[in-house]
């Protein structure tokens, strides 16, 4: 069940946070590692496992996610866990780079317009965003 899911502009703040603290740094240590500043496999690899595995070892949350105060759960209460992060993160990207984006533009609406603000991924893997804190166990 769907409570106090995240809207919008929380969604896209946290994703620039994420970008922010971890991106710019991954980048920088990937173009020292690889002598690329674009398209290098660590920063690649490294983004992609932050955005599969965080969320799943941190309740839901990665760091832009926590300062914002929004973090990823199922829909249907079970644990958030690493197959629904791996449909949620990868297998989404991969139809929204293979749509040319425009299945993410599509995505970026239903969380604008939606009344539970799920997106293409969230549908994909059961989940969603929400503003509900972790209950302390």
């Amino acid at each position: 069940m769907v409570t106090k899911p995240a809207g919008f502009w929380k969604r896209l703040l946290a994703s620039f946070l994420d970008g922010l603290i971890i991106g710019i740094p991954l980048s920088i240590i990937g173009y020292l590692i690889t002598g690329k500043a674009e398209g290098n496999w660590f920063t690649s690899l490294m983004n992609i496992l932050y955005m599969w595995l965080i969320p799943v070892a941190w309740s839901g949350y990665t760091v832009g996610k926590k300062i914002v105060g929004i973090r990823i759960v199922k829909v249907n209460g079970e644990k958030l866990g690493v197959g629904a992060m791996f449909l949620r993160s990868f297998v989404a990207y991969l139809i929204y780079g293979l749509t040319l984006g425009i299945a993410f533009l599509v995505s970026a609406i239903m969380v604008a317009a939606r009344e539970d603000k799920r997106a293409i991924h969230d549908f994909l893997a059961g989940t969603y965003v929400t503003t509900e804190p972790k209950v302390k166990e």
